[in-house]
């Protein structure tokens, strides 16, 4: 066992190769002292710097000698108590050496780690060492588990010891700190990706016979929700509403608008509102939760009438529907009275154009992300009628419903050579016999 080591003041160091005058209870003073702030990162460059927390009524305590991996001498600040702790704890401080035999004021007596409890709310930042008795093992055991770094036996301290285990506690603390960053924004993402899905359209189309189908994806990385949005409801006459929609942009502002234009159009059509007066409403939305004068938003709606075979179509800005019929090639629907986007024109108008469907139909809205991606290495697009030619194609092949979106998606990603940078929607509505 090595003999025990008397105790001395803290060794004057070099703070940013100027040296610092030791204050008259060892240290630096408050002064000279840095602002606390963040701590056991950026040591890599940079000497360590310990502050010592022991009160010696019997005289000064002598610490070895400290050096560093580097064999850079290891700074050290001495404290007497909490209080001048407390002061000399700045950002340039590494690790805490802490005697567990200190009082910690304002404490319950019979709590054997309230100094260690006090220097960890104090300090949540840095590294510490629990300083005990020899043979109080199960102490320092119980100080590690509430959340010191490491702990040490006081009579059994040398330079090459407390160097080494000073390194294990900066680089440990630097390890939970990392990890403990990492499971919050774990967290934060999962809470993202919860609050996103339930920002999702549910369709509402009990009492029906239309079958539906939607695929989306957003242009965001890691995301579940983009400026693209659709719905679906039936009202009580037995008419069928579908709309889909693109905000200009693809940040999150853009989404949160998709979703209140969306949930505006769900309770606007339940309220009994379509075409003109439905897009006039909507814009006037528009205009009051936008955060930019220049934000836009394209829209389709069609409303499909309790029999099925008509529907009325209105376009802001937006791509047409492309409809599939039995004995019929895949087309476009009329766009020719196509009014602006929504945000563009203050007193705007949207006619309503009526469109018969017939007995059996297919009916796909989308947004322009499924159209502008690019073919092959070049600067051409998809496009609409590359787009009517490929799900033409799909249709041959005998796809329907889920499996013919996936496919398209799937193939325009394909043809852009990777990810598209645009948010997509498509949603399918089927008539069947």
């Amino acid at each position: 066992m090595p003999v025990p080591i008397p105790r001395q003041r803290a060794i004057p160091a070099a703070e940013s190769g100027q040296a610092q005058a030791a204050s008259p209870g060892g240290g630096t003073s408050s002064e000279e002292a840095p602002r606390k702030e963040e701590t056991v990162e950026n040591t890599t460059h940079t000497n360590l710097t310990l502050l010592l927390i022991e009160d010696d009524p019997g005289g000064s305590a002598l610490v070895p000698e400290l050096l560093d991996s580097a064999g850079k001498p290891i700074r050290v600040r001495t404290a007497r108590n909490l209080t001048e702790a407390e002061r000399l704890l700045t950002d340039d401080v590494h690790c805490i050496l802490l005697d567990l035999a200190l009082p910690a004021p304002g404490r319950a007596g019979d709590d054997e780690l309230a100094v260690l409890r006090h220097v960890l709310e104090l300090a949540p930042r840095h590294a510490v060492l629990a300083l005990t008795a020899s043979g109080d093992a199960e102490r320092g055991a119980e100080a590690v588990r509430v959340g010191a770094q490491d702990y040490l036996f006081r009579d059994e301290l040398d330079g090459r010891l407390l160097s080494r285990a000073i390194r294990y506690a900066v680089e440990r603390k630097r390890s939970d700190t990392a990890e403990r960053r990492l499971a919050e924004g774990r967290m934060r993402a999962q809470e993202n990706r919860r609050l996103e899905r339930g920002l999702l359209p549910t369709p509402l189309l009990e009492g029906s016979s239309l079958r539906f189908a939607a695929r989306y994806r957003p242009g965001r990385s890691r995301a579940l929700l983009g400026g693209d949005f659709y719905d679906v409801v039936r009202t009580a006459d037995g008419t069928v509403h579908a709309m889909i929609g693109d905000v200009c942009g693809h940040g999150p502002d853009e989404a949160a608008l998709g979703v209140e234009l969306r949930i505006a159009w769900r309770a606007l059509t339940l309220a009994g509102l379509c075409g003109d007066a439905l897009l006039g409403t909507l814009q006037e939305v528009l205009e009051h939760e936008r955060s930019d004068d220049e934000i836009f938003a394209t829209l389709c709606t069609v409303d499909i009438a309790p029999d099925g075979r008509r529907a009325g179509l209105c376009l802001a800005g937006h791509p047409s529907p492309l409809i599939a019929r039995p004995g019929r090639p895949a087309q476009l629907l009329p766009y020719d009275n196509n009014g602006p986007a929504l945000g563009l024109l203050p007193g705007a108008r949207w006619p309503r154009m009526e469109v018969k469907l017939g007995a059996e139909w297919s009916l796909m809205l989308y947004t322009d992300g499924l159209i502008e991606g690019r073919v092959g290495e070049g600067r051409e697009r998809l496009g609409q009628d590359g787009m009517v030619e490929m799900v033409r194609r799909q249709l041959a092949e005998g796809l329907r419903g889920e499996a013919l979106l996936r496919a398209a998606v799937n193939e325009v990603r394909d043809l852009n050579g990777g990810e598209l940078t645009d948010d997509v929607a498509v949603l399918l509505l089927d008539r069947g016999v």
